[in-house]
């Protein structure tokens, strides 16, 4: 399940935006939206808080509402605010940058700080296609553990994880899929991920993806395939997922040698 959200929103304190010089050659929308990063990056706004809409804001400080609509939408695009249905607008944290290397995503947000969570979507046994099978250096047609998941980062859609396990992993249940990373309950059962193979790109979003990740219906989203060996070389994991590319990235570090 995602973390609690509080649903009372925060009005932003008006002397926040004293400075603002409606005389200024720097649009109004840069100044407000320029003070609201401020809040959140020192603390003053909590990753998670609901704010005001933009209609009481705009009459508070006697600015349109396209104003504040724009100011609101810079901070949308640098993702430190997310729009979330039937809930309003929300602080976030920073985008996710998450170094290429072999960790999972929820260790990744565990580390940082961040309230990893998840919604199962798919939890099932079936018999792996010639696409998983090549895989996982299995057979077609023997059984694989198939998972769906939406992965949020405080409450916030980040990623939707696609993953396929061999047999000898189709006894790991529901419950602990839905409160644990994967790469984690590997680990409990004693397998060590060694080395993997992984292709970063980028596609659009198919509706359920659109509508999973709140954002535009088949608006862009970065993927990542992943097949990952245990430390006899035995594939224990393919997966496709993908992400939401205004709360996450992918770092590299390239070494001349």
């Amino acid at each position: 399940m995602a973390a609690a959200i509080d649903a009372t929103p925060t009005t932003l304190p008006e002397d926040l935006f004293l400075d603002v010089d409606r005389t200024s050659a720097i649009p109004l929308y840069f100044q407000i939206a320029t003070r609201i990063e401020q809040a959140i990056v020192d603390g003053r706004l909590a990753p998670g808080a609901r704010l005001e809409n933009e209609v009481t804001l705009g009459q508070r400080l006697n600015m349109s509402r396209p104003t504040i609509r724009r100011a609101m939408q810079e901070l949308v695009n640098k993702g430190l605010l997310v729009r979330r249905r039937g809930i309003g607008t929300q602080v976030v944290h920073g985008p996710v940058t998450r170094k290429v290397e072999l960790t999972s995503l929820y260790d990744d947000l565990d580390r940082g700080g961040q309230r990893p969570a998840t919604n199962l979507l798919v939890h099932e046994i079936v018999p792996a296609d010639d696409v998983v099978a090549d895989r996982l250096s299995i057979a077609a047609g023997e059984p694989v553990l198939h998972v769906r998941r939406l992965r949020l980062s405080d409450g916030v859609p980040l990623a939707v994880m696609e993953n396929y396990l061999p047999e000898d992993y189709t006894d790991l249940t529901a419950d602990a899929l839905a409160s644990r990373g994967l790469y984690q309950l590997l680990r409990g059962r004693g397998t060590q991920i060694r080395v993997a193979q992984q292709r970063i790109g980028a596609r659009a979003a198919t509706a359920e993806e659109s509508r999973l990740l709140e954002i535009k219906r088949s608006g862009p989203v970065l993927t990542m395939d992943r097949t990952a060996y245990d430390t006899f070389g035995k594939a224990v994991e393919y997966g496709h997922h993908c992400y939401r590319p205004d709360n996450y990235s992918f770092e590299i570090t390239l070494v001349n040698n």
